[in-house]
């Protein structure tokens, strides 16, 4: 197997090279190397490295959830458009490369008691999650060699993110007040990257999973953990109250799903279950350590 990813700048897309396989080539494209929304430049690359056994691999994204609502046309252009181009090139050529395409929690509208199935009907709230789910058709329709992969909240140690936020939040201000009534799951950028080149995964042929970390959280929770995880690791030097508020109370432009917890049983049945987003959370805190 040979791999190409597209979005290797991004949180995830450095994760992906991180944890490649051993004797696994990889390809990682850049933005400045790749713009996905360019049709003709994804072609050249997925024609470049035609082999039989190719794995594409779509970690770019537009993710700026509140400013996808002014920014609509960009948000639409990578996360719709360019799905599309990398979907159609991929199932141009008769070598039949393989496509992961990743997609996201904020396709559903949160309004279930209980995790969301793969099959469950999407229902986006943002402009986000519309263009998220607009890019799974695309995938789904252009692509019969494809996996959709959805997962929530990720984040690492490098990038901006919710840990990274808070970390810094933490030590300019002494208190911060963080949503509790939003409930998902944390997922480790290395921990999605991982499940990802899981070659079980790759070989069920799914159409559409479901991967998180396991565990459920408001955000409320993981801001007390990152705090409390970060002080044992020496990378905060005080504690600050945390103080739980309503979303009500924290009013953005993108409107959050309530609930957006995953079901992946199907995956984990695949796969082996993941580990606590806790235990991960320690894994990405200790490399700020380093």
């Amino acid at each position: 197997m040979r791999a190409l990813i597209f979005g290797a700048d991004g949180q995830l897309g450095r994760a992906l090279v991180a944890t490649a396989p051993p004797g696994v080539p990889v390809t990682a494209l850049s933005r400045a190397q790749c713009d996905i929304t360019d049709a003709a430049a994804v072609d050249h690359w997925v024609n470049t490295l035609r082999a039989s056994d190719l794995l594409v691999i779509n970690a770019a994204a537009y993710t700026a959830v509140d400013r996808a609502e002014t920014e609509s046309d960009l948000a639409r252009r990578i996360n719709v458009d360019g799905a599309r181009n990398i979907a159609r090139a991929t199932d141009d050529f008769d070598f039949e490369p393989w496509l992961i395409h990743v997609s996201t929690d904020f396709v559903f509208d949160g309004q279930s008691g209980t995790p969301y199935q793969p099959n469950a009907t999407p229902n986006p709230l943002s402009v986000y999650g519309q263009t998220k789910r607009d890019g799974e058709e695309e995938v789904l329709n252009h692509c019969h060699m494809s996996t959709v992969i959805r997962t929530s909240w990720v984040y690492a140690a490098k990038g901006h993110n919710f840990v990274n936020t808070m970390l810094r939040l933490m030590r300019e201000r002494d208190e911060v007040r963080v949503v509790a009534d939003q409930i998902g799951t944390p997922t480790h950028a290395a921990s999605l990257a991982r499940a990802i080149w899981n070659e079980k995964l790759l070989d069920s042929g799914e159409a559409i999973i479901h991967w998180t970390d396991a565990g459920v959280a408001s955000w409320y929770d993981f801001a007390v953990a990152i705090q409390e995880e970060a002080l044992a690791l020496g990378l905060l030097q005080r504690s600050v109250p945390i103080i739980p508020i309503a979303t009500a109370e924290y009013p953005t432009p993108a409107r959050r799903p309530t609930f957006s917890v995953l079901d992946k049983s199907a995956t984990w049945a695949i796969t082996g279950p993941a580990r606590h987003w806790r235990h991960e959370l320690i894994d990405c805190l200790k490399d700020l350590t380093a």
